[in-house]
């Protein structure tokens, strides 16, 4: 579905991607793990079309998706939900949501995607005319992924979406990502919490510095030595977090 080959990322004088290949097939998890300042998020924005690559290119379903504007990159099925929810807090759970459909004319189909998303997360339909700004952090995080899903995405990429979560918002979290890829959206995630990321990955890399030094399914990863000993070991994944 997505192939990425030899993408170079340059902030200024620094390159922040170093020629980096990879791939994302068809209705499967993929997880990107590593450290703070790795690269998963400006891969992610690149692909995207919000970060402008040095080089390399980009495949989507077999067709360049390099250089396109975004909006045209999302209109093709491509949506992430950025770190930080960037949700809007002075519009209500309700306006939020729809605003996610905005590209959309299939009046019928907006309204059935609703009806899934609301069946996905039942607290949202509850919470449906509350101003967004006023929601816990998990609720935000929540409403982050109603509205990308309500783009119809092929591909849903997904931004650290378990930072700063009390660890059972976590875990309902991973779960719901599992639901979504079962109703065949394809994911691909970037997490710092590898042990949770690569459990339900069916693939994953490892990013180390703006270079991949590490692939293989997720099971691999859990059992290589050097992900154990760099981000599976005795503080991975305790984050503290606020609802």
């Amino acid at each position: 579905m997505l192939k990425v080959e030899n993408l170079v990322v340059n902030y200024g004088g620094i390159t922040a991607i170093n020629n980096i290949s990879f791939d994302v097939p068809d209705k499967q998890i993929v997880a990107l793990i590593g450290a703070n300042g790795a690269g998963k998020s400006t891969t992610l924005r690149s692909v995207i079309g919000l970060t402008k690559p040095k080089s390399g290119s980009i495949e989507y379903n077999g067709e360049s998706i390099y250089g396109l504007d975004s909006q045209l990159i999302v209109s093709k099925g491509i949506t992430l939900t950025p770190e930080g929810r960037r949700i809007f807090a002075n519009l209500t759970v309700l306006e939020n949501i729809k605003i996610g459909a905005y590209l959309r004319r299939d009046e019928d189909g907006v309204k059935s995607d609703q009806k899934w998303v609301y069946e996905l997360f039942p607290i949202l339909e509850k919470r449906s005319w509350q101003m967004a700004g006023t929601l816990s952090g998990g609720e935000q995080q929540m409403l982050a992924v109603a509205r990308a899903l309500m783009s119809r995405p092929k591909l849903l990429m997904m931004d650290e979406p378990s930072l700063g979560l009390a660890p059972i918002i976590v875990n309902n979290i991973f779960a719901i990502i599992k639901e979504i890829n079962k109703n065949g959206v394809t994911i691909l995630l970037i997490e710092q919490n590898a042990n949770m990321a690569l459990k339900i990955a069916d693939k994953g890399y490892v990013m180390e510095t703006g270079k991949i030094t590490a692939a293989g399914t997720g099971e691999e990863l859990l059992n290589d030595p050097h992900v154990k000993a760099a981000y599976l070991g005795a503080a991975a994944g305790k984050k503290k977090g606020r609802l």
